[in-house]
């Protein structure tokens, strides 16, 4: 196994490990063992596990704003349909984890802002990128008069990541994902009048 290979696998299992059980609850050796690599492997690539989960952070969000990119960016729909294939992404992501995992930021920002200054500012630098992006699209859909302009492109992004971070907790809470299917009815409704 390549030097890259092995840092991306100790990633991803890591990854996995903290979508499920936290990043407080989750160990080094438990990563190593379920990984299939040993112990001096990580600390050849982290020099300690926070700067492993700033690792697991970076990489999620590069390969989460790829999808972002390929979903917002797609000039063949229309923004509208651009947001709602960003929602049924999620819906996706939840029915396939039975609504257990939700989203890697979210549970760690929910875990760690308030306990780690390095954490906080990595994830909110995640959070503000996507909420760009989002803005991005929202705006452009008003500029192709697809929805009103009664609602700043910002607020509204702003909203709709809030928003839909808050429905995917709940959605976890409650094992379903009616939580994110009512925020999106509502999101739609209320933000551009649309049923």
């Amino acid at each position: 196994m390549t030097t890259n290979n092995t840092r991306n696998l100790i990633i991803q299992t890591g990854a996995d490990l903290i979508g499920t059980k936290g990043f407080g609850a989750t160990g080094i050796n438990g990563i190593l063992t379920v990984a299939g690599v040993p112990k001096g492997s990580f600390y050849h690539y982290f020099s300690s596990k926070n700067d492993f989960g700033l690792a697991i952070i970076d990489t999620f969000a590069e390969e989460y704003d790829a999808k972002l990119e390929r979903i917002l960016n797609d000039s063949s729909r229309s923004c509208v349909d651009r947001l709602r294939a960003y929602f049924d992404t999620g819906f996706d992501n939840m029915a396939s984890c039975n609504c257990a995992r939700g989203c890697l930021i979210g549970n760690l920002g929910q875990e760690l802002a308030g306990q780690n200054e390095l954490f906080r500012v990595r994830l909110e630098k995640v959070f503000s990128g996507w909420e760009k992006r989002l803005e991005r699209c929202i705006a452009e859909a008003q500029t192709a008069g697809d929805i009103g302009t009664n609602i700043a492109p910002s607020d509204a992004a702003s909203f709709l990541l809030s928003g839909w971070e808050g429905a995917i907790l709940r959605s976890k809470v409650v094992k379903s994902t009616e939580p994110m299917e009512r925020f999106v009815r509502v999101f739609f409704k209320q933000c551009f009048g649309i049923d």
